[in-house]
């Protein structure tokens, strides 16, 4: 059961590994682009093309799609990146229903660990396996590979990291399983400290405020590229206000006497001054264009007497 580009990876390991997948559970297609075409699911995508019986309930409670996941007489349900699962769904198969999470469980609970770990400024994340309970990511614990964060680890990068290292784990958690050598243990026994949680990113989360320091925006930046990406508004010399999303950059830490928020363009740079330093713009796109490098922006847009709204 998924959806996304991060579930692909472990279908296709599960299928390779030799394990029979007697069927794919993902979203409904749905209109979507400028056209409103049709779109399908990466995940139905991929199974179209492996073979794989799909199922794409809009309920889950469906009777009809209840009774077809009892039909198929499944050993296991596997889930990576879908829907919460009702109790009448996980239920159903003998050996239970596990999920793989995109972080060192208990820390990031929640739909959004990848981007919530590098705006945190973590060294160290990793993927779980674990058994679906009632409760959102908090079942037992089967295994999980801690993965390193870079530097500059952007939430695609480590994303695609994750994705890796999650269908190795889940094909070794079903050996596990299978070979009846799977001890899971209860995260109650793995929380030590405080618990840093990962809710869903809305557009509204994603403003970039200048008044914190500068390492903590780099990472907010980072944190939330190349999607949903971290944005800012700029203020014309006529008063027009024009969103302007920030894809990558860096952060230079000096003293200096400008304003918070106070724009400097000089020999091809974009840089924003914080309270320790500069932000430095490497990618943007302003509302109405396309993504571009600094330099391309700054052949074709004058920042004189252009700034920040805060």
């Amino acid at each position: 059961m998924g959806t996304p580009d991060f579930a692909v990876a472990s279908m296709k390991a599960l299928a390779e590994a030799g394990h029979e997948i007697v069927a794919v559970v993902t979203s409904p297609d749905k209109p979507a682009g400028r056209g409103l075409q049709v779109s399908e699911s990466a995940v139905k995508k991929a199974a179209l093309q492996l073979g794989f019986t799909i199922l794409q309930p809009v309920r889950l409670k469906d009777p009809d799609f209840l009774a077809s996941l009892q039909q198929l007489q499944a050993d296991l349900f596997v889930v990576v990146a879908f829907r919460m699962l009702p109790a009448e769904v996980w239920k159903i198969p003998p050996k239970g229903t596990i999920n793989l999470h995109a972080s060192l469980l208990p820390q990031y609970r929640g739909a959004a660990p990848i981007n919530h770990a590098i705006i945190n400024g973590e060294t160290i994340t990793g993927v779980t396996t674990f058994f679906i309970n009632e409760n959102i990511d908090t079942g037992s614990i089967i295994e999980s590979t801690p993965v390193e964060i870079s530097r500059d680890e952007t939430a695609g990068s480590l994303h695609d990291k994750l994705m890796t290292e999650g269908a190795a784990l889940l094909v070794k958690t079903l050996w596990l399983i299978e070979s009846k050598q799977c001890k899971p243990r209860p995260q109650e026994s793995q929380i030590s400290g405080e618990l840093k949680t990962a809710p869903k990113i809305f557009r509204d989360n994603c403003r970039i405020d200048w008044n914190l320091p500068g390492e903590q925006i780099r990472n907010f930046i980072r944190g939330l590229y190349p999607y949903p990406g971290a944005f800012t508004t700029l203020v014309l010399t006529d008063g027009t206000q024009k969103t302007l999303k920030i894809g990558e950059a860096g952060f230079v830490s000096r003293k200096h006497a400008l304003a918070t928020g106070e724009i400097s363009s000089h020999n091809n740079k974009f840089q924003i001054a914080v309270a320790d330093g500069f932000i430095e713009i490497f990618s943007l796109q302003l509302e109405g264009k396309k993504n571009m490098k600094t330099g391309e922006f700054l052949r074709g847009f004058d920042l004189k007497n252009v700034r920040l709204k805060l």
